[in-house]
């Protein structure tokens, strides 16, 4: 740099941005002059490349997870690399946000003032969630269902590959693909429910997706299923699914609310990925409507997504904003007492959370395979939160951050019988799924 000329970006925040870290940059950056802070050569895991000041400023009014992926999600910023890795190396910030000691604070205003970062906030990308009415409200669930759900079916073909199934796959060996491995929980399921000693019994799947469940317990045990789901989109897509599976004779697709089941019984009734929706002020009623819709010696199959001592997605966040609004992880043990209180006798307890991890990969997978296609579908900003998402959740399973868990329980008589086998044997083998 020759005598008068203005000092980089990277020079202007240098100092700065190792306050920041406490000293050490774990990435590359590159920013829009093409200069460049950290590591320059392996073993940087990857590149943040800042395209514009736009960036800086987000998280300047927001420096922490949702002012770096806001920055993301509007294109002020990429990753090069592997971005499971990036994400790994970009946690602290996540958790501790960016901060600035008092000695760094004037340099930081002033290389803010140079890179002229002090003029009021940008905007954040219109696809964040603004919900209205009482926090778990029959209305308020509806909308915070549908901003996630209700965002394209084929978008979610694209991401979810031929099994169309939004939760936790069973991968039980390195061979298995990912159809595969959505068709063994499927069947994993079933045998915990005890269906295949039920034919002609009636499961209810509550938050039935796109009906891929229901289909299997139709196909495969002899059931007739009724699946709820408040997802509009989702019951079009699971009526025809069922039609084009020759099951519409022993499967009933509605648009409804768990709470607005009334004086029907099931034999069983699976619940996968659909608690973390219910919130911890209302597991209780969950439980309880549950229960009351089981016949003796019935069995509940919960599925959900937990972490120690619970946690709120709160409104603040990342995932509150763009992902899951409302959304709650409740600590597994808080959800068994509560199937407990409610009356169910908890027979079985399983993480399926590296599960977890492999999933999420393989949907990343996909959504990287047909990006363009993608956008076409979503638009690039959408898409992009679904990445980040994506892969942030698939770090947070990897690093025991966040768990998944299948709770199994049973309504046994009023003299204590449950109707268990005595053992784990009618469902801990390896699955193999009827007709494949």
């Amino acid at each position: 740099m020759g005598t008068g000329e203005p000092p980089t970006v990277a020079a202007t925040v240098g100092s700065l941005a190792a306050a920041m870290f406490g000293g050490r940059l774990p990435l590359r950056v590159e920013f829009w002059d093409a200069s460049v802070l950290g590591p320059t050569v392996p073993p940087a895991p990857g590149t943040l490349r800042v395209h514009g000041p736009d960036a800086l400023r987000r998280l300047l009014w927001r420096p922490d997870e949702l002012g770096l992926a806001r920055a993301y999600i509007a294109g002020d910023l990429d990753v090069d690399g592997d971005i499971f890795d990036v994400l790994t190396e970009l946690r602290p910030i996540a958790e501790h946000g960016l901060r600035l000691g008092r000695s760094s604070l004037p340099a930081g205003l002033r290389a803010a003032a140079r890179l002229g970062l002090l003029r009021p906030p940008l905007p954040a990308p219109p696809e964040e969630a603004r919900l209205r009415r009482r926090r778990h409200s029959m209305r308020r669930d509806a909308s915070a269902i549908s901003h996630h759900y209700d965002v394209g079916n084929d978008f979610y073909r694209l991401v979810l590959g031929s099994a169309m199934t939004y939760s936790c796959a069973r991968f039980e060996d390195e061979s298995i693909d990912l159809a595969g491995a959505q068709a063994s929980k499927h069947e994993l399921s079933c045998r915990k429910l005890g269906l295949e000693d039920r034919p002609g019994g009636r499961l209810l799947d509550v938050g039935c997706g796109w009906g891929s469940m229901a289909i299997h317990a139709a196909l495969h045990h002899d059931v007739s299923v009724v699946g709820i789901t408040i997802s509009r989109a989702q019951a079009d897509l699971a009526r025809k699914r069922v039609v084009d599976a020759g099951v519409a004779d022993r499967v009933d697709i509605r648009l409804q609310d768990y709470r607005e089941l009334r004086d029907e019984r099931f034999d069983a009734i699976s619940s996968i990925g659909m608690s973390e929706h219910v919130g911890a002020a209302r597991l209780a009623d969950y439980y309880g409507v549950l229960h009351d819709a089981l016949a003796p010696q019935g069995r509940l199959l919960n599925h959900a997504i937990s972490s120690v001592a619970g946690s709120r997605i709160e409104s603040r966040s990342f995932f509150g904003r763009y992902v899951f609004p409302d959304g709650e992880l409740i600590d597994v043990g808080e959800s068994v007492l509560a199937m407990e209180r409610a009356g169910f006798q908890v027979r079985d307890v399983e993480s399926l959370r590296e599960h977890y991890t492999r999933t999420l990969r393989a949907w990343v997978a996909n959504l990287d395979a047909g990006w363009d296609e993608a956008v076409e579908l979503v638009g690039a900003r959408r898409a992009r939160v679904w990445r980040l998402y994506m892969a942030l959740s698939a770090v947070n399973f990897a690093s025991g951050r966040i768990d998944v868990h299948q709770v199994l329980g049973v309504v046994p008589d009023a003299d204590g019988t449950s109707g268990m086998p005595a053992t784990r044997r009618g469902w801990d083998a390896p699955v193999t799924v009827p007709g494949s």
